[in-house]
C-alpha cells in the first residue's frame, strides 16, 4: 500500500509540474461518474436489487434525466474554475467537479441527437460512441498531443500547414457525414486514418450514404443495405425441421 501510494503521489506531482494536473482530474472525474452511473442504471433494472434507489421523477411526472444534472455540474464547476483564478485547491477541485458533469451529460449524448428517451434502444450506442471519443481525445490531451502545429518559419510553410489543415479539416467532415465519428476525431491528430474512412463506405443511416447512394443510385443503395447477411443466407438454405 506503501509503494502504490508513493507511485501515485510522484505521477501527482509530475502531471502538477507540467500543467497537466487539471485535464487529468477532468478526464479522472468523467470517468468515475460514467461508469458510476452505467452501473447505478444496471441496478435500477435488476430484480435481484429492488432497494436501489430508481429513476428521479417530479410530482407532476417529469422524468430529470441525469443529463440536467451533468449539466447543472458543469455550470457550477465552471464558474468556480473562473473564481479560483488557478488557485489550488479550488480550481483542481472544479477540474474534477467538470469532469463528473461530463460523464453524466455524455452518458445520454444518444438523448441530445434524438430528443427523446433512447437510452435503452439502438440509438442510445451512440452514446457509447461518443464516450469512447472523449476518452480518446481527453487522453490525446493528456499526453500533450496537438492536433495542429503551424511552422511560422517562412511564408512557404506557413501556405503548406493551412492546406494540410484544409485537407484534415476536409477529411474529418467525410467522416462525420459517413457516420465514422471515431474515425474522424483520431484523424484530428493522426491523418491517414481519416482517409482509410473517406475510402470506406457510408453507414446506412448516415447523411452521405443517403445522398451518394439512396438518390444517386438506389439500386446499390438497397444491394448494400438490404441484402442478407452471410448468417441470415445460411439459415435460408436450412431444411425446416418437420
Amino acid at each position: 500500500m506503501f509503494v502504490l501510494a508513493s507511485i501515485f503521489t510522484e505521477i501527482w506531482n509530475d502531471l502538477a509540474d507540467e500543467g497537466r494536473l487539471p485535464i487529468f482530474l477532468v478526464l479522472a472525474g468523467f470517468l468515475l461518474s460514467f461508469i458510476g452511473i452505467r452501473i447505478s442504471t444496471r441496478l435500477m433494472r435488476s430484480d435481484k436489487v429492488p432497494w436501489w434507489p430508481g429513476s428521479i421523477v417530479s410530482e407532476g411526472g417529469v422524468h430529470l434525466h441525469h443529463l440536467v444534472f451533468g449539466i447543472v455540474t458543469m455550470m457550477l464547476a465552471g464558474a468556480l474554475g473562473f473564481a479560483a483564478s488557478g488557485e489550488s485547491p479550488y480550481f483542481e477541485i472544479a477540474a474534477l467537479a467538470f469532469g463528473v458533469g461530463v460523464g453524466l451529460t455524455i452518458d445520454e449524448f444518444a438523448l441530445w441527437v434524438h430528443l427523446e428517451d433512447v437510452y435503452w434502444a439502438e440509438e442510445g450506442r451512440r452514446s457509447i460512441d461518443a464516450t469512447v471519443i472523449a476518452i480518446l481525445v481527453g487522453s490525446l490531451f493528456l499526453f500533450g498531443v496537438q492536433p495542429f502545429d503551424f511552422d511560422t518559419s517562412s511564408p512557404w510553410l506557413i501556405g503548406f500547414s493551412i492546406l494540410i489543415l484544409v485537407v484534415d479539416v476536409a477529411t474529418v467532415a467525410i467522416c462525420f457525414l459517413k457516420d465514422r465519428f471515431l474515425h474522424g476525431i483520431v484523424a484530428l491528430f493522426f491523418w491517414p486514418i481519416g482517409w482509410y474512412a473517406v475510402c470506406r463506405l457510408g453507414k446506412p443511416n448516415s447523411r452521405w450514404a443517403k445522398k451518394h447512394y439512396a438518390e444517386k443510385d438506389p439500386s446499390k443503395h438497397c444491394l448494400l443495405y438490404t441484402s442478407p447477411s452471410p448468417r441470415d443466407r445460411t439459415r435460408a438454405r436450412m431444411p425446416s425441421s418437420a
